[in-house]
């Protein structure tokens, strides 16, 4: 199977699987019991539809209508796709409102509307006005959609704004400031080509313009080629854009201009044509999957040249997800009445200024750099940077009330700014953060258990992501034909048998190692080579031979049989005495790590205390200050038993080693996670005002049992168990874990893999000074 054809069957399983499409509708309050359903409905709904009745602004009061943008298309041009109608646009729509949610917490109904022509469009629109606090026309060809905005602009209250016009407009316009501030040059004296003469490329000169661009220095071109007075096939929409002063190619166009906007198709620019633009010059070429001229290309045309594209695999992604979230969410929360210019350069003001930030660790770790920071390479803020949130929405509401559009006023910003923070966590990027730093960096993956099927479903995610290079342990025979009857795409992926003659050699050296590991811990050589059959063994033996960079097993074995040939063969780090298991559990708060919960059943306070290290250490490695509670049934001394005061020992023990580690205990778990109630009742504890992130169990059993009713009762993503105190990576899965689960252990697996590496590098630098 092509990987064209893999992807194919990954998005449609992806989007079919268990409640068909991306998006589902939950209650907000309690509807349980009988009380409850006559305050959600008859007849309690009946008192706040008379106060709305009395005024209508109470409609923000007492329901969502606040909170709720509609996702609103034809289908007329949905991606690259075109016009393939409204029913097709769905599954686009149903992602934008999937990214309005967890950018920035709102709520989304996507519509699409079976109407291409534009007056019935409006009015269809205009008529749902009631429902929505917002309105994002999105996918609706030109020149349609064009009246459609400034239609709907006229005759609404509320803020609607065409996002493939103004959502690349306001990120490029952004970039832009950045590089010609970097580049020393001037917004009214620079000369611009413009590629493209579409929605987004004429809101684009729009904008720029309005920050001070001179309209007579503008050259755009459409396909028939540069937009000039002589031409007679110019609409009335492209007509005011015809600034040429004669008809000139693109390559005449290019020589001494100083931007490039690119919003058409791929490799139109030549490196020829980079070379003949001005000194310092600026390319934004910004037509996916393929820009109008390459990274490469332009780099080493010229060296002075600042280049962003719309790629996420390339510095200086233009990306629209930079945007609309935060925009809408400004305009929300001071209820404005549309999003106008000020709102879009005050949007454009707050990314420029947030490039030149300084950079959180987080976002650091997610794009696998040591220190990103403002220049060529990075003149707009990246998309999983976790203060736009809190930084573009309080700008664009800030420029709503000023410019007098706003109907609601924020006093405290400190406080709103706080209130947009709690609303995702600022933590909880840690999944798409972990992903991105995962496919920076790939490593070699053993997949010990090669014959199960969702360890195949998984190895083929991670190879086609570009997350590591999988390798299989089984059966070859068994494996292929398990792949063929269940359409697995296993190109590119090696499989070895442990037990075949093509190994034999190196199976050999492996036994021969691990004797001499094991010799006097009571292993004969030929159990050593019996033991060297098995994947697990031969596995880790791999990882410790740097033959791979890393193994994920357990998916079909019991615990215990399963870390039993990592201990033996691969060991603990330095200084570990024991190891420990770790879950990472994503909740609504943020991500929460949960230790130990595998490995160690009633650990001393010294080994409690080493847990504690070993967990805050690797809850470090996510680039997550640790904030850690050591869980018991009682709180602070209030019980005199053995179990407590070992816990309360082990706090003592790990503070007198990392005083300025954030850890408190002993506490029970309805303390530690409602900081009101410890600030209220222990307001002596250092984790008063913190929110708890890392819980330490006092023993396996309790570790064990809260993982699992969080799991069987939530449906967050959850991670692990992730072992922590091995020299090299290897990880365990539970019984029967999920293709999802396992790809999630893979991303575990090879920044683990990555840190270890690089501490290794590290270590020697040090020896060779």
């Amino acid at each position: 199977m092509s990987k064209n054809n893999l992807r194919k069957e990954l998005a449609l399983e992806y989007h079919a699987n268990g409640r068909p499409g991306k998006i589902e509708v939950i209650p907000t309050k309690k509807a349980k019991t009988q009380r409850d359903l006559s305050l959600a409905y008859s007849p309690g709904v009946a008192i706040p539809c008379l106060e709305i009745a009395a005024d209508k602004e109470n409609v923000y009061k007492y329901t969502a209508k606040g909170n709720l943008v509609a996702v609103i298309s034809n289908g007329t041009a949905v991606l690259g796709l075109g016009d393939i109608g409204p029913e097709a646009g769905k599954p686009v729509m149903e992602g934008k409102g999937v990214l309005f949610k967890i950018f920035a917490d709102i709520d989304v109904f996507d519509i699409e509307i079976n109407e291409k022509d534009p007056e019935k469009f409006v009015e269809i629109v205009q008529a749902l006005e009631p429902t929505f606090g917002g309105i994002n026309l999105e996918d609706i060809k030109a020149p349609g959609c064009f009246y459609i905005e400034r239609e709907l602009k006229k005759r609404l209250k509320i803020p609607v704004m065409h996002d493939d016009q103004h959502g690349t407009a306001i990120i490029s316009a952004a970039a832009l400031l950045n590089a010609l501030e970097l580049q020393k040059k001037k917004i009214e004296k620079v000369k611009f080509v413009v590629n493209g003469a579409g929605a987004a490329a004429m809101a684009c000169v729009l904008l720029y313009q309005q920050m001070g661009a001179k309209p007579e220095n503008f050259i755009m071109f459409d396909s028939k080629g540069a937009l000039h007075k002589g031409r007679t096939d110019l609409d009335e929409i492209k007509a005011p854009f015809a600034t040429a002063k004669k008809d000139i190619s693109l390559a005449e166009a290019m020589k001494g201009a100083d931007v490039f906007i690119g919003l058409s198709t791929g490799n139109v620019l030549t490196k020829a044509m980079v070379k003949s633009m001005a000194k310092n010059p600026i390319v934004f070429a910004m037509a996916n999957p393929d820009p109008e001229i390459s990274w490469e290309d332009a780099t080493t045309a010229r060296k002075d040249v600042i280049m962003a594209t719309g790629r996420s695999d390339y510095p200086n992604q233009v990306n629209n997800v930079l945007g609309f979230p935060y925009i809408f969410r400004g305009a929300l929360d001071v209820r404005a009445t549309q999003i106008n210019t000020e709102m879009q350069l005050a949007a454009v003001k707050a990314l420029a200024e947030l490039a030149k930030t300084p950079v959180p660790d987080i976002v650091n770790l997610a794009y696998n750099q040591k220190n990103l920071h403002f220049g060529p390479d990075y003149i707009i803020p990246k998309p999983l940077d976790p203060r736009l949130l809190s930084t573009v929405a309080p700008a664009v509401a800030k420029a709503a009330i000023k410019s007098g559009v706003a109907r609601k006023t924020i006093e405290n910003w400190d406080q709103y700014a706080q209130e947009l923070n709690k609303r995702l966590g600022l933590d909880n990027h840690v999944l798409r953060v972990l992903g991105a730093k995962a496919r920076s960096n790939p490593k070699r993956i053993v997949f010990a258990e090669g014959e199960n099927l969702n360890i195949l479903k998984a190895a083929q995610i991670v190879l086609d992501e570009g997350i590591g290079y999988p390798t299989l342990l089984g059966n070859k025979k068994q494996i292929e034909q398990i792949a063929i009857e269940n359409k697995i795409d296993l190109s590119g992926i090696p499989i070895i048998d442990p037990r075949s003659e093509e190994v034999a050699a190196r199976r050999a050296e492996y036994v021969k190692i691990f004797y001499e590991k094991r010799a006097r811990k009571g292993y004969t050589f030929n159990e050593a080579a019996k033991l060297m059959q098995d994947r697990n063994h031969f596995g880790c033996m791999m990882v410790e031979m740097c033959d791979a960079d890393c193994m994920i097993s357990g998916q079909t074995k019991r615990y215990s049989d399963a870390i039993r040939p990592a201990l033996q063969i691969i060991g603990t780090e330095e200084g570990v005495k024991k190891v420990a298991g770790m879950y990472l559990i994503m909740t609504a708060r943020g991500p929460l790590f949960l230790a130990d919960t595998t490995v160690n059943i009633n650990p001393t306070a010294e080994e409690l205390a080493e847990i504690v290290l070993l967990t805050a250490r690797e809850v470090a490695a996510f680039n997550i200050t640790p904030r850690i509670a050591m869980l018991s049934y009682s709180n602070f001394g209030s019980s005199n038993t053995p179990e407590a005061k070992l816990v309360a020992e082990a706090r003592r023990l790990v503070k007198e080693k990392y005083p300025s580690l954030v850890v408190d205990g002993e506490m029970q778990a309805n303390v530690a996670l409602n900081n009101e109630l410890l600030k209220e009742m222990y307001p002596f504890s250092e984790l008063v005002g913190k929110e708890v992130n890392t819980l330490i169990f006092p023993n396996l059993a309790s570790g064990n049992i809260a993982y699992n009713i969080l799991k069987a009762i939530s449906s967050t993503d959850a991670i692990g168990p992730i072992l922590l105190g091995l020299k090299k990576p290897v990880h365990l899965l539970q019984l029967g874990s999920t293709v999802n689960s396992i790809v999630n252990m893979a991303l575990i697996a090879v920044i683990d893999a990555q840190l270890k590496c690089e501490s290794k590098q590290s270590g020697k630098k040090k020896k060779a000074k």
